[in-house]
């Protein structure tokens, strides 16, 4: 059986070299390349290819909001997430969102082709090292409201530019953020996000 792959990822690069080498293993079929996260979302709704192969962190919308995407309208399709950052908090939301297969971007043509095919027989993979460093690192200590908010002020906008964006009083989002900054151990709610988004929980 061929297996249809649909390959996203923003760097052209890397999006052309591993869908030329994947289109030489026999059983495997490129059915499409997106250069981002909305592109790859509308391609796989339409080619419902057998498995996404998705970059974590694309400009217009990341891996795992696509992956949210299509496990509401296509959750026979299968997505594994290559990525370049290793910090273990993106692990747990890739795993969250409903990814099957987790690896780092240093993965070889031939390592991902035998990835694919596991996921695609229903086969978990994570790499053994990212999978180490998030179990030795903890889950976080947010929970998936906080991690909004302090997504939503992760650029330094004002409080009341921020409640606007969560649909919250300024009061309730300052409480929020001096809780937030709590459970970080952050002087502040900038220092909050910077440790927030090193660990990969924003």
């Amino acid at each position: 059986m061929t297996i249809r792959v649909l390959l996203a990822d923003d760097e052209n690069l890397i999006l052309g070299a591993f869908s030329m080498l994947l289109a030489a293993e026999d059983d495997l079929e490129v059915v499409g390349e997106a250069a981002g996260g909305v592109e790859a979302a509308e391609m796989a709704k339409k080619l419902v290819p057998n498995v996404c192969v998705l970059d974590l962190s694309m400009p217009d919308k990341g891996g795992i909001s696509v992956i949210r995407d299509l496990q509401l309208v296509q959750p026979s399709i299968r997505c594994v997430v290559v990525t370049s950052h290793t910090a273990p908090g993106y692990l747990a939301s890739a795993l969250s969102a409903g990814a099957r297969g987790f690896v780092p971007k240093t993965t070889s043509a031939k390592e991902l082709a035998v990835i694919i095919r596991m996921v695609h027989r229903g086969v978990p993979y994570v790499d053994p090292e990212m999978a180490a460093n998030a179990l030795s690192a903890g889950d976080s200590p947010l929970t998936r409201r906080e991690a909004d908010i302090l997504a939503l002020s992760a650029d330094g906008a004002p409080i009341d530019k921020v409640a606007q964006r969560a649909v919250l009083s300024p009061g309730t989002v300052r409480n929020y953020l001096s809780k937030i900054a709590g459970k970080l151990k952050a002087a502040n709610r900038h220092e909050a996000a910077h440790v927030a988004r090193r660990q990969g929980w924003i």
